[in-house]
């Protein structure tokens, strides 16, 4: 099974190694036919210290590294 890649925002930077990243979904709701955006956050690894926050990266899937790390930045977008 292919890994999921997403994309989203950089809001915070503050735990060494790891970014919290938001990750915004925009779809059509089934009965009032109006888009609706949600929001959901990950905290990925990002072993370098590289992202800052306000950067658009993407993120992948990978085995969970910590408790609540279960994703990887790929890179900037």
């Amino acid at each position: 099974m292919p890994k999921r890649i997403l994309q989203g925002t950089v809001v915070s930077d503050k735990n060494e190694q790891t970014v919290t990243v938001l990750v915004e979904r925009r779809f059509t709701h089934p009965v009032l036919k109006k888009t609706v955006r949600s929001s959901k956050k990950y905290r990925a690894h990002d072993a370098a210290n590289e992202f800052k926050v306000g950067e658009t990266v993407r993120i992948q899937e990978c085995a969970p590294v910590s408790r609540s790390k279960r994703w990887e930045v790929v890179g900037r977008v």
